[in-house]
């Protein structure tokens, strides 16, 4: 027996009752996850980035110059532009204004027709939209017609607050809502020049949206506001924080009337200029045609009105600027960004270490078809072959070192996650390297008939620093939250001339480039020599028989295996030191690996230099861990690494000399703190009368002076001939176990680079080729010299 529907229904209790229609911007509050990804911080800096972006696409129309972000006290954000302003006409379709439209109406917007934005980064039509929705209070502020336009909105929905204090508007102010299906009319609250434009937006985010957790990221905007100035040349962006407490300096609040009274002085003279020129003017016409002096006499005046005209609403933008970016007194983060450069001076931004080439520049068009869903003039979709622009804009470097910087960018919005834009130049790169070293497989030392012998993309991307960067119309994102590019045919487009451009760079054809070239693919080939020396060092495993332990250096004593959680290598100045260390060590878990002198210096070095050292290529194999971007820091056979060198000025240069190597290709060990240096002493003084046998040793000379010192106010007497010792190997072996290798006895010196960015500019500036700089800094920093600080 079939029962009948109702009864289903009735039964399962799921009908079209139970079906639920959100409409307008409900859904986004709802399932807020769709539209920013999450409701933690990101997403609420990504509400943020869609309001930003909005006023960026203004720029890369050419219609803004100057973008202002405040962060004001009470939590809200404002972003303000000298664009176009959203349109405040009624759209024909909803009969709303542009301004409720673009905020109320999902996948609603100028960016849907290429014939108002050619590129742009806010392309789905949600983004103002969706802040507007998950915002508890959202007001914005339009300039056009020689009008200032507002309306607010609470929660996505247009109405009217009453705030007590209109200075300090709140979400929490009364609001009525406007009634559903009826216009809302935009609120004329002020006059402007005919000529100035813009658009102001401030929201307060939505509390019962967001989590607990959501912060507000300030060095995430700026980092955000700088790579934008980077790849809109010409705009400028200023940020202003008012959460920084008062200060009630007195010089800045004068610096501030300062810029003021300026800004006054400048307008007055701006007045008085135009009205002399109107005057000149006046006075010549009259002079010339005497005759019809009344009707050149009105032009002029008229001429003279229009000239002043135009100079009061110079003025007045310019004041007006003046004030939206200027702080209140005694707030002073303001910071202000603005680049000529492009993506060239973003690369030179974004590199670390010595650089191996000046960046190279690669730019152009390209075109593709796609089919697209184009609306006529009735308001409906149909499918059309069109022909996009692609514009590229690449800029890259290579640096000594083995990490890869790269940054990827559609229409300013950035792809974490690259796309296909990424693909076309990584393929077109990758196929280009390798052609160019079996080219110059003699001068690089390359064994062609070797099938190891190969360049694979980890090789070619170990200290490159690039920006790729296409602006296209409509491109395809996956997703809202646009990390990866999938419009296909770009790939093709960037791919073409790459294969153009950087081969002309790579292969040295283009003037100026042939030594760099060189210098590259030796860097290149170097990375690929390490990758392989690598390979073979992982193929040994560790140190569980005699027979591998015979496959390390001869030089190297090794401990008893079993240890590894405690293992420590001491790396030794001298055979002499060597002697004295092996006696004073224990065997079970401390090592000794001597070195002869100076290492070399791998900041100057390429990588094949490094290999080719036997020291450098000593201590990396028996570190066992890699090198490089291949480093594995659990493959360690060591728990410490420790530098042991004469306590002198020659120990010290060695000590920094092996610090450049672990920082440059073994980093993880310094970052986890794995690398020591020892701290032998440089005296012993040897106690007599009742204390005979027992010894004191002293670090420096000024503590030497201080113990001397102290002992004979103590009346505690000792031998006059204090030991120096001008090296480890003078100490017999109790005395170096007692002082510097015994963990019951000795003190270490943990390294550690807490901060990565300042580190490598340290090595870079005292370590590399550039002499001019490390002079200027030893210039600049000599009368600050503490001999406490300097480790020797």
């Amino acid at each position: 027996m079939v029962k009948s529907s109702k009864s289903a229904t009735r039964k399962t209790g799921y009908g079209a009752d139970s079906l639920v229609v959100l409409e307008g911007l409900d859904a986004v509050r709802k399932r807020p996850g769709m539209y920013i990804g999450t409701t933690d911080s990101q997403g609420l800096m990504h509400c943020l980035w869609e309001i930003i972006d909005n006023s960026v696409d203004e720029a890369l129309a050419g219609a803004c110059t100057h973008i202002t972000v405040t962060l004001h006290t009470d939590g809200s954000i404002e972003v303000a532009d000298n664009g176009r302003g959203i349109p405040v006409d009624i759209e024909p379709k909803t009969k709303l204004s542009g301004v409720e439209v673009v905020l109320t109406k999902l996948h609603a917007g100028g960016k849907f027709d290429s014939s108002s934005y050619n590129a742009a980064g806010g392309l789905h039509g949600v983004g103002s939209s969706v802040v507007n929705a998950l915002s508890s209070r959202l007001d914005v502020e339009v300039d056009r017609d020689g009008k200032t336009h507002h309306m607010a909105f609470h929660k996505g929905h247009p109405g009217v607050y009453t705030d007590a204090d209109p200075e300090h508007p709140s979400p929490d102010s009364p609001f009525k809502k406007t009634r559903k299906n009826r216009p809302t009319e935009l609120e004329i609250i002020g006059k402007v020049p005919p000529k100035r434009t813009g658009t102001r937006i401030r929201y307060w985010a939505d509390p019962e949206i967001f989590n607990e957790t959501a912060k507000f990221d300030y060095n995430q905007l700026i980092e955000r506001v700088r790579q934008t100035s980077f790849l809109v040349p010409g705009l400028k962006i200023t940020v202003i924080d008012e959460n920084i407490e008062e200060t009630g300096n007195a010089a800045i609040d004068t610096l501030v009337e300062t810029d003021v009274d300026e800004a006054k002085a400048g307008a007055a003279e701006t007045l008085e200029v135009a009205a002399a020129e109107a005057e000149q003017q006046l006075n010549t016409e009259a002079e010339a045609t005497a005759d019809q002096d009344e009707e050149h006499s009105e032009a002029a005046a008229t001429d003279e009105d229009s000239a002043q005209q135009q100079a009061h609403d110079l003025v007045a933008e310019d004041t007006t600027v003046l004030e939206a970016t200027q702080s209140k007194p005694g707030h002073r983060r303001v910071e202000e960004f603005q680049h000529t450069g492009g993506v060239v001076d973003f690369v030179d931004f974004l590199t670390m270490g010595e650089p191996v080439s000046t960046v190279w520049s690669i730019s152009g068009q390209g075109t593709y078809k796609e089919e697209t869903q184009a609306v006529d003039a009735n308001g409906d979709l149909h499918a059309e072959n069109v022909t996009r622009t692609c514009d590229v804009d690449i800029a890259l470097r290579w640096t000594n070192g083995y990490d890869t910087t790269m940054r990827s960018f559609v229409n300013i919005v950035e792809t974490p996650g690259g796309g296909t834009h990424v693909d076309g130049f990584l393929q077109s790169v990758t196929k280009l390297v390798r052609k160019a070293v079996e080219e110059n497989a003699r001068k690089l030392k390359v064994n062609l008939k070797d099938s190891k012998m190969k360049v694979e993309r980890d090789d070619i991307l170990a200290g490159l620093v690039a920006v790729v960067t296409v602006r296209i119309a409509e491109p395809q994102f996956q997703g809202q939250t646009k990390d990866v590019l999938g419009t296909a045919q770009v790939k093709g487009v960037v791919q073409r001339l790459c294969d153009k451009l950087f081969a002309e760079l790579i292969n040295g054809t283009k003037r100026g480039y042939k030594e760099q070239s060189m210098r590259v693919l030796e860097k290149i080939v170097g990375e690929m020599h390490a990758r392989i020396q690598a390979r073979k060092t992982k193929e040994v495993t560790r140190r569980k028989n005699a027979l591998e332990s015979a496959s390390m250096p001869s030089k190297l004593s090794d401990c008893q295996p079993g240890n590894d959680d405690v293992a420590e290598l001491f790396i030794v100045e001298g055979d002499s030191a060597l002697g004295t260390a092996k006696a004073a060590r224990n065997s079970a878990f401390q090592a000794l690996l001597p070195i002869r002198g100076k290492i070399l210096n791998v900041q100057k070095a390429s990588l094949s230099q490094m290999l080719s050292n036997k020291e450098c290529a000593a201590i990396i194999q028996v570190v066992g861990a890699g090198s490089g971007a291949t480093f594995d820091l659990d493959q360690a056979r060591y728990n410490k690494i420790i530098m042991m060198t004469d306590a002198d000025v020659d120990g010290a240069h060695i000590r920094t000399l092996l610090l450049t190597l672990f920082y440059r290709y073994m980093r993880p060990l310094v970052e986890a703190g794995h690398v020591y240096a020892a701290v032998p002493p440089l005296h012993r003084i040897a106690l007599t009368g009742s204390r005979k046998g027992q010894y004191i040793y002293t670090y420096s000379d000024d503590e030497l002076a201080g113990k001397l010192a102290e002992l004979d106010s103590a009346g505690i007497t000792y031998d006059a001939d204090i030991q120096r010792y001008k090296g480890l190997g003078e100490m017999d072996a109790d005395q170096l176990a007692d002082t510097t290798m015994d963990p019951r006895s000795r003190m270490l010196r943990r390294i550690t680079a807490v901060e990565a960015m300042q580190a490598n500019e340290i090595f870079s500036l005292l370590m590399g080729d550039e002499v001019p700089p490390r002079r200027q800094f030893i210039v600049d920093n000599a009368n600050d010299f503490d001999r406490s600080k300097i480790d020797t």
